[in-house]
Order: C-alpha cells, then structure tokens, then sequence
C-alpha cells in the first residue's frame, strides 16, 4: 500500500531525512521506533503531505504523491494522528469528531467510533479541552477514523500518558489492526509499539538502521539495550 524510497527532507539547510526507505503493505500495524529526534515524525509529515521532501518518493497504492497536496493525500485515504493530539478544545468532542469527516461530506457515521471508544459517546457534549490526555488521545484517533483512512499514521499515541492510559490506547489500536486498519505507528516507546505490530523499522538521525519482523526486533540485543532498558 504505501512505498517510500530514499527519502529526504531538509528543515532549511538542516537534513532530517537522510534517505530513508520503508514499505506497508495493506492490513499490516507497522512500527517506527527510536530517539526523539531521530526523524519520525517528520518522516510521517512527510508521507502527509505537511513536510515537503527534497529528493526519494512516497507512492500510495501504486500512486506517485509528488503532487498531491496533503488535502487530496486525506482524500485518497491517508490521514494522521498528529504529535500531542491537537484536538480542537473549545468544540465539543462531537464537534470534533464531525470535523473529521468534512473532506468526505459525511459526518453522521459516529456509531462505529463510539464502538471503539465509549467513552466519548458519554461524553460527546464536553467540550474536548476539558477530557483527560488519554481521552483526548482517544478523541484524536477516533477525529481520524471519521475520514474512513485507508492507512492510518500514528504519531506518539502514548505520549504524556500514565502506564495504564498507555496499555488501553495501544489495545485499542491492536483492536483497529483486527478490524483490517492499515497503521504505520511511531513511538518512542518500543516495547508498547513492537508489541502490536507486524513489522517494525528503528531510526537513528533520519535514517533506518534496523528493520525486520515486530517479534525479531524485540529479541534483538541491540534494540534491547538502546530502547528497552536490557542492561548492556
């Protein structure tokens, strides 16, 4: 479903994708894991359309998006979870969720969302500044789900949560995985992330240093030292 080859993309002068290579294929929960810094995010602004790149390709089942501008991306059905939620406060979480949908036309269809999140049916009348982090973070996922995404980019789902929220938001996204979500996930946390996914890239200062099967990554002494505490 989406190819990406030999990316790169500069913050003026500064390189912060230093050629980098990574393919999800339909239906897989691909995680991207490393350092702050190491170039994740940018790398999924990138794949959005809301950081220009500077020389590889991003292809989308089978299309060049070179020129498509990060609207017409969400219309083919990428959509992204931004870095630190960024739910619209003063709406309510309905409000927000309707939002979702506007590229689409449809904003009527909540019932699947509240499915996945209960929670926000209790709460739809709040306005979504007032919601917990992990709410908000539930919200932000469920805002995406509305414009129906044929693959899913997830930036930093468990960032600022306590351990429990962290456990419940990446439950639910192995629950969207089931359901046949395609999902290129980045964390910094690579226990959580590896833990629901298929297969897993780990980056260091804008380039893929290690990739192979999510359970493999996991084993590796490498990975183990630098991103999940083993002692050395």
């Amino acid at each position: 479903m989406l190819e990406v080859e030999q990316l790169r993309s500069h913050y003026g002068r500064i390189p912060a994708l230093g050629g980098v290579s990574l393919r999800v294929d339909a239906g897989e929960l691909v995680a991207l894991v490393g350092a702050n810094g190491a170039g994740k995010t940018t790398l999924l602004r990138a794949i959005s359309g809301v950081q220009p790149a500077s020389g590889g390709s991003i292809r989308f089942d089978g299309q060049d998006l070179a020129r498509r501008h990060a609207r017409q991306r969400v219309q083919l059905g990428i959509v992204q979870v931004p870095e630190g939620r960024q739910v619209f406060g003063p709406l309510s979480v309905e409000d927000n969720l309707r939002l979702g949908a506007f590229a689409r036309g449809k904003a009527d269809e909540l019932e699947p969302v509240y499915a996945l999140f209960p929670v926000l049916r209790d709460k739809r009348r709040q306005a979504a500044g007032n919601l917990s982090g992990g709410q908000q973070q539930m919200l932000a996922i469920g805002r995406a789900l509305m414009a129906r995404p044929r693959l899913l980019l997830l930036d930093e789902p468990g960032m600022g949560l306590a351990p429990r929220l962290v456990a419940e938001i990446f439950a639910r996204i192995a629950a969207l995985r089931k359901l046949g979500t395609t999902i290129l996930l980045v964390d910094q946390n690579a226990r959580a992330a590896l833990g629901v996914a298929d297969r897993g890239y780990v980056m260091e200062t804008g380039r893929i240093v290690l990739a192979g099967a999510a359970r493999d990554l996991l084993a590796d002494r490498a990975v183990q030292q630098a991103y999940l505490g083993a002692a050395a």
